[in-house]
């Protein structure tokens, strides 16, 4: 906001809803700064206009080569939302694989959860994953299940051939 001349209470950089004349201001000021504050800006803007979970956001993960790995691990939040079972198994091949899975794949949800954070942990004799993450932060994103009705990958499907050669 300091960039744009404005005070930082007013919120939103991009929060104009159709105000022409602050639209005009913005762009004037962007016009008289240099590159890297105007990257600085747009990364801004970016954020706040911006919806996770849209093709836009696989779009532009997917081109720009995005490595969700290097800044985020699975924390307690990530594994108190995992409650299926069919995906929670699929994780625990993707970490510890198929033979380890199939081994489990009778076993609670809860239990399943627990052999994953084992492998991510290095913890109970497992050897430790680094860089695991779900299909779903991956760009492209993936899903785990045939059952469709993942909107996220439902909206890549259509706009992939937009981005990648076949």
């Amino acid at each position: 906001m300091a960039l744009l001349g404005q005070p930082d209470e007013d919120g939103t950089i991009a929060g104009g809803n159709g105000d022409d004349f602050g639209t005009a201001s913005i762009f004037a000021r962007l016009l008289a700064l240099c590159d890297d504050h105007v990257m600085r800006v747009l990364s801004i803007v970016m954020a706040e206009t911006l919806e996770a979970g849209s093709a836009v956001i696989d779009a532009l993960g997917n081109h720009l080569n995005v490595d969700i790995g290097a800044c985020w691990q699975p924390d307690d939040a990530f594994f108190d939302l995992l409650r299926d079972k069919e995906i929670a198994n699929s994780m625990l091949a993707e970490v510890g694989g198929k033979h380890v899975a199939d081994g489990n794949v009778a076993e609670k949800v809860k239990t399943q959860k627990k052999i994953i954070r084992d492998f991510l942990s290095g913890d109970n004799g497992r050897r430790q994953v680094e860089t695991w993450l779900p299909r779903w932060m991956k760009f492209p994103v993936e899903s785990y299940t045939d059952r469709g009705g993942f909107r996220t990958a439902d909206q890549w499907a259509r706009v992939r051939s937009l981005f990648v050669c076949e």
